[in-house]
């Protein structure tokens, strides 16, 4: 599959966003990159053998304070690691969007915990 054709899952999985919260990620940058870089995975403390399909870099909404304008933030998907573990087209689309739906919770504040105690892994 080519970087189009994944954008557009991805975007399909944007487009699921109820209007409501789709509205405040008008700052967020959403990037599609094959892989994380080194630093990103020296960042989170991964051991070569664990895998990332996304990640959030940013400033939660409920650690924001005061009016001071903030640079983007950023959720980034990881093509590579998606299409090897997911083959086919439906696993894939299933699972990229459940990985941006888990990057954009954390946008809103909600932990890997929480989302475990919702069942939502």
């Amino acid at each position: 599959m080519d970087r189009i054709a994944f954008e557009t899952i991805v975007i399909e999985a944007l487009d699921t966003l109820p209007a409501e919260y789709a509205r405040l990620l008008t700052n967020v940058e959403i990037r599609i990159e094959q892989r994380p870089t080194r630093e990103q995975r020296r960042d989170l403390g991964l051991r070569p053998w664990q895998t990332l399909y996304g990640l959030y870099e940013g400033t939660p909404l409920t650690d924001r304070h005061g009016g001071d304008p903030l640079l983007p933030d950023v959720i980034t998907i990881f093509q590579a690691p998606l299409m090897r573990d997911f083959p086919g087209r439906n696993e894939l689309r299933d699972q990229v969007r459940r990985t941006v739906l888990h990057e954009i919770a954390h946008f809103f504040g909600i932990s890997d915990e929480r989302l475990r105690e919702l069942d939502a892994y």
